[in-house]
């Protein structure tokens, strides 16, 4: 494939084309790897959160707490250097990243989830609890239908800042966009100019993001179509 690229495009820039791409798919995998886990944790988070026991209340409010007020770098930082440096182990640098990103994401989607399930009005709590349906029964057979179009929009739109967050994992040796990139932009080689590359990053990033920024964009539109309706209630 390489030899296509240089064949169309001539040297270096055929090249670097090439294995700019072929490293847009790491950057890719990571953010899936973000978003998933993320998710996961943030919905555990998210129902801990919304749960009538007080003390696990808080335990989730100060993950949220913890992970949202330290920045990603710092995050990059300490569970791809300091950790491994302090406990004298090897960290791969996939490990170190995704544990970073997936932490990162869980305390921003828990909040925005968070957010969601407390739009709901409390009568639908309250007629699912006449019901005499049980806190998770409420949760996942009332509240959730009704949070996760609610959480829809804000959700695609912080995929936007897990792909742009993914740019700095290159710090901790991860292989990916822009470790290729500023490699290249290093490199003493003629055409591969930091003034050439990094547009070219700019725009690999442009067209990973704007698709999902219009998407998020739509829903929020078709969203505030749906908030004027009233919501259903239960029988």
């Amino acid at each position: 494939m390489s030899e296509l690229f240089t064949a169309v495009l001539g040297k270096p820039f055929g090249i670097v084309i090439y294995q700019l791409l072929a490293a847009t798919q790491y950057t890719i995998y990571l953010s899936l790897i973000a978003l998933i886990g993320g998710g996961l944790i943030a919905l555990v988070i998210t129902i801990v959160r919304t749960s009538p026991y007080i003390n696990a209340k808080r335990v989730a409010a100060g993950y949220i707490w913890l992970f949202q007020s330290v920045p990603l770098l710092m995050l990059l930082f300490l569970i791809g250097l300091g950790i491994p440096r302090i406990l004298a182990v090897n960290v791969n640098p996939w490990l170190a990243a995704s544990i970073a990103l997936v932490v990162y994401a869980s305390a921003y989607l828990a909040d925005v989830w968070r957010g969601a399930v407390e739009s709901i009005p409390v009568g639908q709590w309250e007629g699912a609890r006449a019901l005499g349906l049980s806190f998770l029964k409420i949760v996942r057979l009332v509240i959730l239908p009704q949070a996760v179009r609610i959480s829809l929009a804000p959700t695609v739109g912080f995929t936007v800042q897990i792909i742009k967050g993914t740019s700095l994992a290159y710090i901790i040796g991860f292989y990916d966009l822009m470790s290729i990139g500023k490699r290249w932009a290093n490199a003493p080689v003629s055409g591969t100019e930091p003034y050439v590359i990094f547009p070219l990053m700019a725009l690999i990033y442009f067209c990973l993001c704007f698709p999902l920024s219009v998407w998020a964009r739509r829903l929020e539109r078709s969203l505030g179509a749906v908030s004027s309706k009233q919501l259903p209630k239960l029988p």
